[in-house]
């Protein structure tokens, strides 16, 4: 990856036009030393590093390192004088961090077509359902589409399972430096509202903007205090966009509309209710195991189909055609992305070999997500017994612990609560608080914080017709404990070595 590389006077200059610089510059600083590197990694640090000290676990103690390591400057909020090392002393980290990471990858959305999708559920589909439309488009050339998503990345360079839903700037920079360099021509992300909020994407150009939906999500004293924060933080979006796609049948779509009309000019409807939005999906249906439907649209009418199981999955392939509609994307690449589309662990689907036993690995997180799944499991599964095997974060997303545990215990017949991400607090103590809401309904409730051994009592404790919904981590192969990430199976691989288990058990191997 080939960067030009900007002095540090220019850097200064940026942070002075953005008035975010707190302290008069030292007399020291060198104004006219090349940066090499900008980073907040002190593991990274090489002779000309400007460092930058951030972060809840920051310690004095990177910030000498960088030195050790070659930093000539560094940018803080706070000063350290026993460092050595000349400050640029700023009021605002978050506002100034994603300027400095575009000044240094060189801008890079400006070369890149960078699709963002935002809402409280479908991101993750939707980003991937674009992804394999646009895969199916550049396969003749051998090109495929970025992606930035909770589930994973690839930009062209690296591939890894994610841990944001949206990278911090300096990392989400460096993706789109590295898709350019690639030659890639598309990547579709999914964009959160604390990203939003917090300026994580500020001076990235999106080509496109989709907005699925809002739902109470994120509402906690160290997210989004309320939720007028929560939804206004997802509008941000529609200013960075050429153009915007808007779900008519969202609430406070209204609201949403008006915004992306406001701030991005051209806009893309897409509905299941109202005949007048420009991509407008109907007749939804079942045959076999696919999913078939009709569209109305100028450009992209006609019937589509979907091999992924889950009825609520059209809403998402609205989106994703919408945002083709306004990227002028051929009919047949959309056709054909959608027929393919296959997203990891979302909505995947294990049966035992008599049949009496499905689990579904879904990475459903938030109430809206639950409410989804459970309503489509009880519709496609009618007469079964429900299991729910889930858990929730720690320190985020507070009220989830109410709202999933309400709902999981209005559908399911037994709620299994484990281990899913609990990070510094204690999983027990999680599992606890759900439990009360989950025993409110009148539904059986056991907690059990080894997720696999969940998993593995909620396969072989069935004796009967039973569908066992198993949320929130779908192919992640790690969990948060403390501020690490412990590499761990995988639900799916989890899901599979019980079933295989409970099929011998049935003498049916």
């Amino acid at each position: 990856m080939d960067l030009t590389l900007y002095p540090l006077g220019e850097y200064c200059a940026l942070l002075d036009g953005l008035g975010v610089l707190a302290a008069p510059l030292p007399e020291k600083l060198d104004m006219g030393r090349t940066v090499e590197l900008v980073s907040y990694n002190s593991k990274e640090v090489v002779p000309g590093t400007l460092f930058i000290c951030k972060g809840a676990h920051f310690k004095r103690e990177f910030l000498a390192d960088a030195a050790r390591r070659g930093a000539f400057a560094y940018i803080s909020e706070t000063p350290y004088p026993q460092s050595g090392l000349p400050c640029i002393q700023i009021s605002d980290m978050r506002r100034a961090l994603a300027p400095l990471a575009v000044q240094y990858y060189n801008n890079p959305s400006q070369r890149l077509k960078v699709i963002g999708i935002t809402g409280t559920k479908g991101k993750s589909s939707t980003a991937y359902y674009i992804k394999h439309i646009l895969d199916e488009l550049g396969a003749p050339a051998g090109k495929s589409c970025g992606v930035i998503s909770s589930i994973d990345t690839w930009d062209g360079v690296e591939r890894f399972e994610s841990h944001l839903t949206t990278p911090e700037p300096l990392e989400l920079q460096k993706h789109f430096a590295h898709a350019v360099s690639s030659g890639l021509e598309y990547l579709v992300m999914e964009v959160s509202s604390q990203a939003l909020k917090y300026h994580r994407t500020l001076g990235t150009k999106f080509a496109a903007a989709a907005y699925l939906n809002i739902g109470a999500d994120h509402i906690s004293p160290i997210e989004h205090p309320d939720f007028e924060d929560y939804f206004h933080s997802k509008l941000k979006l529609f200013a960075q966009a050429d153009f915007s796609c808007v779900n008519l049948d969202c609430g406070h779509g209204d609201e949403a509309l008006s915004a992306a009309r406001a701030d991005c000019g051209t806009v893309f409807t897409f509905s299941r209710r109202d005949p007048a939005a420009q991509v407008y999906g109907h007749d939804v249906r079942k045959v076999g195991g696919d999913i078939l439907f009709q569209v109305d649209a100028a450009r992209l009418g006609g019937e589509y189909r979907l091999t992924m199981p889950g009825l609520f999955n059209v809403d998402n392939a609205l989106a994703a055609i919408a945002v083709c509609q306004g990227l002028g994307i051929p009919q047949e690449a959309v056709r054909e992305g959608l027929a393919k589309a296959r997203v990891p662990g979302r909505m995947e689907v294990y049966s035992s070999r008599n049949g009496d036993v499905t689990a579904i690995v879904d990475y459903a997180h938030n109430r809206m997500s639950f409410e989804t799944l459970f309503r489509s499991a009880v519709e496609e599964y009618p007469g079964r017994r429900i299991v729910a095997v889930f858990g929730c974060p720690g320190k985020k997303a507070l009220d989830r612990r109410r709202d999933l545990g309400e709902v999981a215990g209005a559908y399911s017949g037994l709620v299994v609560l484990t281990e899913e991400d609990s990070g510094e607090e204690d999983t027990v103590s999680i599992c606890r608080e759900i439990a009360g809401h989950v025993e409110a309904q009148g539904c059986a409730c056991v907690i059990q914080p080894n997720r696999g051994e969940a998993i593995r009592e909620a396969v072989l404790g069935c004796d009967r017709p039973s569908v066992i919904l198993i949320t929130g981590k779908g192919a992640e192969t790690r969990q948060k404990r403390g501020i690490e990430y412990i590499d761990t199976p995988s639900d799916v691989e989890y899901a599979q070595t019980f079933l295989r288990e409970y099929d011998a058990r049935q003498g049916r191997t």
